[in-house]
């Protein structure tokens, strides 16, 4: 097996706590400005447009406005605009473009649906010459730097962080911004974090389910794609609440969990979960909890709105590994492009 270390996955993945770094002092006073502009505002809601890995940021984003702000937040469905070409009023709204190149045909089209039909636009984007960029009424660049492994690391962990830190802002949010603040350093721990049980436990498997609640299911949804395109291993994201209905059914010895929980209100049902699907035979790998017989993933101790972004990081690591264990190269998986532009 490879030297994991030697992958643009693994040095783009350590590269991260660095980018948020970077990004929190860049956009320091931009997004200061935009924060104080939306609550004289009064948005009526948020429309998020995305793909793949930042999609999976804006589920956290939904979960993060609705908790933090209380705002309606919406994920759009880019073929209505980009297929359909049908309009839709979007006025008093917030959309939010997430992406990484900033040029997939869906992602523009929609935003530009938006724009059209009364929103205002802001792009989160790493490259920030692109056509998502200049055609935003407001840009956040991601300051992620160049990322040039196919599965996205770094870019995400930098979108999770360009959320934290306007919501933060947004709602005038002392507590939380402090822990936004100290997240680089975070970061670096997390990267350090020990979680070479899942890369044993895993480097066998057929199949497992992720799950996360609330802020968490964004990651949850992360690192089943994750699994997928850089292990060749099948996995399916889901709610903690909603795996109890027919997913429940094929959990058992030899079909894992792996868990994401945070320490906020979903953490006890969180917790219900483990135990039953323990009690039922299950095997269960736990990130943030501590149920009796769960394989425990540390990850360091912090707000739980910013547990999630510190756990995807010490997911990375691993699933870094855990590629190069199944016989694969997790900066090249097969059939699949750096930027995918989709219509």
């Amino acid at each position: 097996m490879a030297d994991p270390q030697t992958t643009r996955m693994f040095q783009e993945a350590a590269d991260a706590a660095n980018a948020v770094a970077r990004q929190l002092a860049a956009n320091a006073e931009a997004v200061a400005a935009l924060a104080a502009d939306l609550r004289a505002q009064h948005v009526r809601g948020v429309l998020t447009c995305a793909r793949g890995s930042s999609d999976h940021a804006a589920t956290f984003a939904k979960y993060l406005i609705e908790t933090r702000l209380g705002i309606l937040t919406t994920s759009a469905a880019p073929s209505v605009s980009s297929i359909y070409g049908t309009a839709t009023d979007f006025s008093g709204m917030l959309a939010i473009g997430i992406s990484q190149s900033g040029k997939s045909p869906d992602i523009l089209s929609a935003m530009r649906a938006a724009k059209q039909g009364g929103a205002r636009t802001l792009a989160l984007v790493n490259v920030e010459d692109s056509p998502l960029a200049t055609e935003s009424d407001v840009t956040l660049p991601l300051h992620a730097g160049p990322e040039l492994s196919v599965a996205a690391t770094k870019s995400y962990i930098a979108s999770l962080a360009g959320l934290l830190h306007l919501v933060t802002r947004w709602a005038d949010d002392a507590e939380l911004l402090a822990a936004v603040t100290a997240s680089p350093a975070l970061l670096r721990t997390a990267w350090e974090c020990d979680w070479s049980p899942l890369v044993e436990r895993l480097h066998k498997a057929r199949g497992l389910y992720v799950i996360g609640r609330g802020v968490g299911f964004g990651i949850a949804q992360e690192a089943a794609l994750k699994f997928k395109e850089t292990c060749g291993l099948h996995a399916e994201a889901f709610s903690a609440a909603e795996v109890r209905h027919g997913p429940m059914a094929l959990v058992g010895p030899d079909f894992p969990l792996l868990v994401f929980r945070q320490g906020d209100e979903t953490a006890d049902g969180v917790d219900e979960l483990v135990a039953d699907v323990l009690a039922r035979g299950g095997e269960v790998l736990v990130s943030g909890g501590a149920v009796a017989g769960a394989i425990q993933l540390p990850h360091p101790a912090a707000h739980p709105a910013i547990e999630p972004m510190l756990q995807i990081q010490a997911f990375y690591r691993a699933a870094n590994a855990l590629s190069l264990k199944r016989g694969f190269d997790p900066d090249r998986p097969p059939s699949l492009a750096k930027v995918t532009e989709t219509v």
